[in-house]
């Protein structure tokens, strides 16, 4: 068998005066404890990113992706597309998967589409529309009377247009209201709140990398640090490799070979053990269980829950978001519907004495549309809502306070149930990662130091 006493370029024992068995306890630590970081640190960096798929075009890649197991066509370093070699970061790649995760472990504990809703000020975003209305009720009026009944409304003397005007001024508090009203009574209905989050998440990955890196940001630290734990596992592989060789049959086994798998595991071990006292377990055990008896994240609850619910109520459940939702989503025509119901009536009522005459001169479908026209006329007043930051801002709050309160009364096995159930799926790659990097590294120290 051939060995290599010293590396391909030093002579360590020549140049330190020491022997082998030295160097070794000396360098395999060393290089075990910057293996465990480095595997640790870009194991954390490859959570998050890049955000978007980076990678190039390989020719025939397409052909061949449609007939790779499943499993291998969803890693990461395919574009979705199958065209392309690349990377993604995990959680972005996952970003489908992890939202619908998100929703299930946490949002639907917190609560019901009813229950943000209830959260919000209905009868304050009345007055809010209502009161920034009231500078666009002459053009409102105008717009849905020239585009329905020009005819009759050039007819009509000036005086009885501005009694519409002010007809229609004075009941618009009482029109937002109903129509709000009427929007948190059918909210199960209208809003998909799973569908919407999972859309949106898929949409903008960028928030689940920020929603893991802000409320994680401790932990993720502690897991680039518990690589250094690769040290103590670097001593042990050169105390054995010290007596190897007079072990039986197993000996005869080349010394290069150990250290190359002795790297490989180092590797996987600093990372298995770095999740797994991040995310696990999540109600407090015994010691005998688990040396740290609970998840470092679980321990932090309080201000994790916190921070979920400030990203939730601030980048997602937003009321520009909920507001888009409502109006452009799926069941974006049932919002229309039921708002244009409700304006219905109340035109039918501002018209008041004087509704049969105009019905009977613009005709019953022209006075039919004249109604539901009110209610698109309606909708050009949500982005004055939106617009307006400190209004935006007070709702936002609301919904962080509620979802603060609710994340923070979850038993900590439920509340850590999501973040590792996101992790648990793919911690595969991650081991898998720690392992190559692992070799790699070993192969470099038996350059460096010889085998």
């Amino acid at each position: 068998m051939t060995t290599l006493a010293s590396g391909l370029f030093i002579d360590w024992e020549g140049l330190t005066g020491q022997s082998k068995f030295v160097v070794d306890l000396i360098s395999f630590p060393i290089f075990s404890a910057i293996a465990g970081l480095l595997t640790n640190w870009t194991g954390v960096l490859m959570l998050f990113w890049p955000v978007q798929f980076k990678g190039f075009r390989v020719p025939g890649l397409q052909i061949l992706y449609p007939y790779l197991p499943r499993r291998v066509q969803v890693l990461p370093i395919f574009s979705g597309d199958g065209k392309r070699l690349g990377f993604q970061g995990f959680i972005p790649a996952r970003a489908e998967k992890m939202a619908s995760i998100c929703v299930d472990k946490a949002l639907l504990r917190i609560g019901s589409p009813r229950d943000f809703i209830s959260e919000l000020d209905l009868e304050g975003i009345g007055d809010y529309l209502a009161d920034h209305a009231r500078d666009q009720v002459k053009t409102i009026v105008d717009e849905i009377m020239y585009r329905d009944s020009p005819d009759l409304w050039r007819s009509l003397p000036k005086q009885m247009k501005n009694a519409v005007y002010q007809r229609v001024d004075r009941q618009l508090p009482n029109l937002c209201h109903r129509a709000f009203e009427s929007l948190g009574d059918n909210i199960d209905q209208l809003l998909d709140v799973k569908n919407f989050v999972i859309r949106y998440l898929d949409q903008n990955p960028y928030i689940l990398k920020d929603l893991t890196t802000t409320i994680a940001a401790p932990e993720l630290k502690f897991m680039v640090r518990v690589g250094l734990l690769g040290a103590p596992f670097g001593l042990i592989l050169a105390l054995y490799l010290h007596i190897h060789s007079q072990i039986p049959y197993w000996g005869a086994i080349p010394s290069w070979a150990i250290v190359l798998f002795a790297s490989a595991v180092i590797g996987v071990t600093v990372n298995v053990i770095a999740v797994k006292m991040v995310f696990t377990p999540g109600d407090p055990q015994p010691r005998y269980k688990y040396i740290w008896r609970q998840a470092l994240l679980a321990k932090r609850q309080q201000q994790a829950a916190t921070d979920l619910a400030h990203i939730l109520a601030y980048q997602v459940l937003t009321v520009e978001n909920l507001s888009n939702e409502l109006l452009e989503g799926p069941n974006g025509d049932k919002t229309r519907q039921l708002i244009e119901r409700v304006v219905a009536e109340e035109i039918h009522k501002q018209l008041g004495p004087a509704a049969f005459m105009v019905r009977a001169a613009i005709g019953k479908k022209g006075y039919e549309n004249l109604a539901s026209a009110g209610a698109g006329a309606g909708f050009s007043m949500a982005p004055a809502m939106v617009d307006d930051e400190a209004f935006v801002a007070e709702q936002a709050k609301k919904i962080d306070e509620f979802a603060a309160r609710k994340l923070r009364k979850l038993t900590p096995g439920e509340f850590m149930e999501m973040f590792y159930a996101a992790v648990e799926q793919d911690a595969w790659l991650l081991y898998l990662h720690g392992g190559a990097l692992g070799i790699a590294v070993g192969a470099i120290h038996l350059l460096t130091f010889g085998w």
